[in-house]
């Protein structure tokens, strides 16, 4: 009888405590104060990083980029915008070779261009805006290799018509396809150290 008692009581406590859970709100998810000097954290830490190991960047982590990249800001939500990424060795080298400023593909595993799609962007003079998209793309795609532990470095192909000429011929890129830039992508090799670019003679307040 005791038993029965006993097992009575358990089942009733069980069915309870079930109640309680079915009933209770999920919690909404807080941003804390670390996340936020994380974030921070990797803006002042990113750097251009020019010399690379040969460990091979995997295809997962460069789409983990490209997401990052395609997260950026955009002038009427049109998203004009276009990546290509890269870890052929020998189309690596090709864009190294053609590059003046991009050599240190040589020893890069992987790049990712940007590119702008004149067909997704804006009409008449706005059709510009594709420069400040795929920019903000850029940056993002940056800080998220910082993040990673990935290196990376910005060298521009846009407005040189002959560094954009010789990224489309490479890559066989369409007409309403332009290169923005070809990001470098590897594991740093030694210590590089970000420059710090704080000038408080360059802030305002209020106006001029």
């Amino acid at each position: 009888m005791n038993n029965l008692k006993i097992l009575c009581v358990l089942l009733s406590a069980c069915i309870i405590f079930l109640i309680i859970k079915l009933n209770m709100k999920p919690k909404e998810t807080v941003i804390t104060d670390n996340t936020a000097e994380s974030t921070i954290d990797i803006i002042h830490k990113r750097k251009s990083v020019r010399s690379y190991t040969d460990k091979k960047v995997s295809q997962e982590d460069l789409l983990k980029l490209v997401k990052a990249g395609m997260a950026a800001p955009t002038a009427v939500n049109k998203q004009p915008w276009a990546f290509i990424a890269i870890d052929n060795r020998e189309v690596l080298d090709q864009l190294a070779e053609g590059l003046p400023y991009a050599k240190m593909l040589k020893k890069a595993t992987a790049a990712i261009v940007v590119c702008g799609d004149t067909d997704k962007a804006l009409e008449g003079w706005e059709e510009i805006f594709w420069v400040q998209d795929c920019s903000a793309a850029t940056q993002n795609i940056l800080l998220a290799a910082e993040s990673i532990g990935l290196g990376a470095v910005w060298t521009a192909a846009y407005p040189a018509e002959d560094r954009m000429q010789t990224v489309i011929d490479i890559l066989n890129l369409p007409k309403h396809i332009i290169p923005l830039n070809v990001i470098p992508i590897g594991y740093p090799k030694g210590e590089q150290k970000p420059k710090n670019k704080w000038k408080e003679e360059n802030i305002h307040w209020q106006k001029w």
